[in-house]
């Protein structure tokens, strides 16, 4: 490769490895800008993976879709496909898809071509970004949103909610990303940061995420590597088991007490919603009502039976809890690929070194903790922010301590982990 090829390679993941640091800010300001920046950032990355390996960048690309994870995925995206030929609104459902499957390869791109390829000042730029966006939001919310009122946006406290769920998974493999390469007060200060700036708001679910994050992370960290993996299965398997039910279970076991200590995260609301959700769920349990009909869910045959409290509340336009709207818009057969993913997902985790083992299933419990509480499942801001929580966690995964202050060949850019590409 020519040396003009590879320095324009490497510009390319420079303008990559920033536009993925800038997640976290542009979320603070802008609370659905992460699928626009991810794609951005996976163009970047792509750019450059082009200019220095050419037609080769595509098998290298592709090639995790050959695994078994990767054919899990493809079978989950043909399953929504397929969905469309019972679906009552093919069009809505295309809509959807569309969205989701462009962010979806997005977050997909950065996951595989970024950690190879960023140069090894972007953990630092990504985490003085990430601590930026934090305080930026503490000071909003110390302010009365007054920042918010001056450049003319919403002025609601939940409008920091989705870019806390981003930090929430950002967080902790970009801290593992110092703390490999011996920064551990930086990574330290990064955590702390980003905790006081959830517990501050009103983020219920992301508080939750962090705490569900920590436990599991400990669990793996502190006890044998079986346990942990042993421990994220099981909760994987609940959140998938459980969710069609979870309304039910709910409305018979939760006390008035705590509906009352809840009332600002509207729980009476979402217990409704779920049984709701899920009896239409065993309204039409083997192959769901089609997919993205989340926003018409109370004119889908499955609902047609179902009384007219719950139409209301079928009304909303997704359960707020992903697994849920699996089983209802993909009925058995995508609940079961769901959760294939996931386990195949955990068997990844658990064939890594220890320590990335637990942060890689510390970020999974995080994971799982909001999507049984809060949004819908295709939303692209929050696939974006997967996509770059899971880069950061490769590059953790590329580490070991120090590693990455390892000098490297004065011919070629080094990557984080101090390797040549």
């Amino acid at each position: 490769m020519s040396a003009r090829r590879a320095r324009a390679a490497a510009r390319f993941d420079a303008a990559g490895t920033v536009a993925l640091a800038l997640v976290p800010p542009a979320m603070a300001l802008a609370n659905r800008s992460s699928p626009l920046v991810i794609a951005i950032a996976a163009l970047l990355f792509l750019a450059g993976a082009v200019t220095e390996r050419g037609t080769g960048a595509a098998g290298a690309l592709l090639r995790p879709l050959t695994t078994p994870l990767g054919a899990a995925g493809l079978a989950f995206l043909g399953w929504c496909l397929v969905s469309f030929a019972w679906s009552p609104f093919p069009a809505l459902s295309g809509q959807v898809l569309s969205e989701f499957a462009v962010t979806v390869a997005g977050a997909y791109g950065v996951a595989r071509l970024a950690p190879a390829r960023m140069p090894a000042w972007g953990p630092p730029l990504a985490a003085g970004l990430l601590a930026g966006a934090c305080l930026f939001i503490m000071a909003s919310l110390a302010l009365d949103l007054a920042p918010q009122q001056a450049l003319g946006q919403r002025t609601a406290l939940y409008m920091f909610n989705r870019s806390l769920l981003t930090v929430v998974l950002i967080a902790g493999p970009l801290a593992a990303v110092l703390a490999l390469r011996g920064q551990r007060l930086a990574a330290l200060a990064l955590l702390g940061v980003c905790a006081v700036a959830i517990l501050r708001s009103i983020s219920g679910a992301a508080a939750l995420g962090l705490l569900a994050g920590l436990l599991l992370f400990l669990v793996a960290r502190l006890l044998p590597k079986r346990v942990g993996v042993s421990v994220a299965g099981a909760v994987l398997a609940l959140a998938f088991a459980l969710s069609p039910v979870e309304g039910d279970l709910l409305h018979r076991v939760m006390p008035e007490a705590a509906h009352e200590r809840l009332i600002q995260s509207s729980s009476r609301a979402r217990v409704a919603i779920a049984q709701s959700f899920g009896a239409a769920v065993r309204a039409a349990p083997w192959i769901g009502s089609g997919y993205g009909t989340g926003a018409r869910f109370a004119e889908v045959p499955a609902a047609q039976s179902l009384g007219p409290e719950m139409h209301v509340m079928l009304g909303v336009g997704h359960p707020h809890n992903s697994f849920l709207q699996i089983w209802s818009e993909l009925g058995l057969v995508g609940a079961i690929l769901g959760a294939l993913i996931g386990f195949l997902v955990v068997r990844a985790a658990a064939a890594l070194p220890r320590r990335q083992c637990a942060v890689a299933l510390g970020l999974l419990g995080t994971a799982v903790a909001v999507m049984f509480v809060e949004h819908g499942a295709w939303q692209g801001w929050w696939t974006a922010g997967c996509g770059a929580a899971l880069a950061w966690l490769k590059v953790a995964c590329t580490l070991r301590p120090r590693e990455a202050d390892r000098p490297a060949p004065a011919t070629s850019q080094p990557s984080v982990s101090g390797s040549v590409r």
